[in-house]
């Protein structure tokens, strides 16, 4: 194998950049050339196709997005997409693929693959944290170490005016980052889309807490749950007159500096996903269980759920007497 294509693809998430830099560097240190796909699946289809050096990929690993840019492509979800990227991987040169992304971007990965025998390693590389087979995902550590500091915020000025808050935090149908974010961030409930409720429940969750002496309350809820945090805020303010603030933290949660966690993640993971496709591997997804790296088949990351940790939620709920 003397050349390996890396490209991110789907929605960014920090810490691509260094899975970038650890590939990339990788491949120079074992004598591989790397090639940097712009934007994505639409950049192996347009053949916008770069080398890369280990100095090209100086100097990103502390930085958010992805130096290759990211996008998300329906022409690659054709036939005649995947065999036009094909088509421009075979004139560089390209002997393997390494994918960045979520499941969808391993759903064409996985395509591109079976219908044209190219080795392809996936990364997980999503903030929702909702991929099947890796503990952590890249990315999933910055996104909650930034709402939990949003959290933080807003509990002051919550606490200052004697008023309940809901935070929509992003996840897309997963719950993983509500989960995290209310217990580190000492809410008072979470609302998930795995165990979708109906908001009339948050009423008696917000008496009883006024009944136990708070002035205040956080309310998480997780942007895939029915009807998302304006369904809770209009419940509470229907059922009580009471005033409450809704922030919705949206995309701030994907920018930003990777957290160190992620920075190790993806370090790891770059680096392996060179050596997988220099042992003759593919159609695999690299994750991290128990801090051991894990080949997964990719078909599993999308036809396998990854279950929120309810024990996390007993644990909230015993905390917020």
């Amino acid at each position: 194998m003397k050349k390996i294509a890396i490209l991110t693809s789907g929605g960014d998430a920090p810490g691509m950049n260094a899975a970038i830099r650890a590939a990339a560097r990788a491949c120079a240190a074992r004598g591989v050339q790397a090639i940097g796909v712009r934007r994505g699946y639409n950049g192996l289809m347009e053949n916008d196709l770069q080398p890369l050096g280990a100095r090209d990929v100086a100097n990103i690993l502390q930085r958010g997005g992805t130096m290759l840019l990211t996008a998300r492509s329906k022409g690659f979800m054709q036939p005649e997409g995947r065999a036009l990227a094909m088509q421009n991987l075979r004139a560089a040169g390209v002997d393997g693929l390494i994918v960045i992304g979520g499941d969808g971007s391993f759903r064409g990965a996985h395509a591109l693959s079976a219908e044209h025998g190219l080795p392809v390693v996936g990364l997980p590389g999503t903030i929702d944290n909702d991929i099947w087979g890796t503990d952590h995902s890249i990315g999933y550590f910055t996104a909650i170490e930034t709402a939990v500091e949003a959290v933080d915020k807003l509990r002051d000025t919550g606490a200052s005016h004697e008023r309940t808050f809901i935070i929509e935090v992003m996840g897309r149908h997963a719950g993983h980052i509500a989960m995290d974010v209310a217990l580190a961030g000492g809410a008072e409930d979470v609302f998930l889309p795995e165990n979708p409720r109906h908001c009339s429940e948050v009423v008696g969750i917000v008496e009883e807490a006024h009944k136990r002496g708070k002035s205040s309350a956080i309310l998480i809820v997780a942007e895939g749950h029915p009807g998302g945090g304006a369904a809770v805020q209009a419940a509470i303010e229907q059922a009580t007159g009471q005033q409450t603030r809704l922030a919705v933290l949206g995309h701030i949660q994907r920018g930003g500096r990777p957290a160190v966690g992620d920075r190790i993640l993806a370090s790891r993971l770059g680096v392996a996903a060179v050596d997988a496709l220099l042992a003759g591997q593919g159609g695999v997804m690299l994750g991290m269980q128990n801090q051991q790296i894990v080949q997964v088949p990719l078909p599993e990351t999308w036809e396998k759920r990854k279950a929120v940790d309810m024990a996390a939620y007993a644990c909230l709920r015993v905390l917020s007497v």
